[in-house]
């Protein structure tokens, strides 16, 4: 079964998300920031959280067959929390990166199951650097972690904590409870 639940009701995120699942032919639902275990079908294998901001609790986790596999623009654990391309941006960083990693109850801290690099450029900004090479990383860290879940392999490399930086919101707006 598959199933998308995409981020709220407004938004360029949404409106992308649940269109393209319509289109397929996939069911939507609207995320209100929490997956519970009630959310998830019987015989689900894998969640798959691209960028997210929900939070996906533990028995929902725990419904499925491996868990859930979330991706994060950062070589994590670096630049942990919801603006981390901005803050790669903000601080200069010559490398970014993202992480395929399985989700837990921290912010960006569960097990990495894939990881890849790539330079920053002169110019770029944080929607450059996103759509020219972290968000199509991020689909390949993806399809090679699900590559490995068919073959039996399951990479799960726990975080160190020494280089691990939490970066706040750029912004105080909350994300949309609906």
């Amino acid at each position: 079964m598959v199933k998308v639940f995409a981020p709220g009701a407004e938004g360029e995120e949404y409106n992308r998300l649940s269109a393209a699942a319509q289109q397929a032919g996939i069911p939507v639902e609207v995320s209100r920031r929490r997956v519970d275990a009630a959310h998830i079908p019987a015989g689900v294998d894998l969640i798959v959280a691209a960028h997210a901001h929900a939070f996906i609790t533990q028995g929902a986790r725990l419904a499925t067959r491996y868990g859930a596999l979330g991706y994060h623009p950062s070589l994590l654990p670096r630049h942990r929390g919801r603006d981390a391309v901005r803050w790669t941006i903000h601080m200069g960083d010559p490398i970014a990166g993202g992480t395929a990693y399985w989700m837990d109850d921290g912010a960006d801290t569960g097990p990495i199951a894939a990881q890849d690099w790539c330079h920053v450029r002169p110019g770029d900004d944080a929607r450059t650097l996103w759509r020219r090479d972290l968000a199509p990383m991020g689909l390949r860290l993806i399809e090679k972690v699900l590559g490995e879940l068919d073959k039996g392999i399951v990479t799960a490399i726990p975080q160190a904590d020494y280089p691990a930086t939490w970066e706040p919101a750029f912004s105080s707006t909350r994300l949309s409870e609906a």
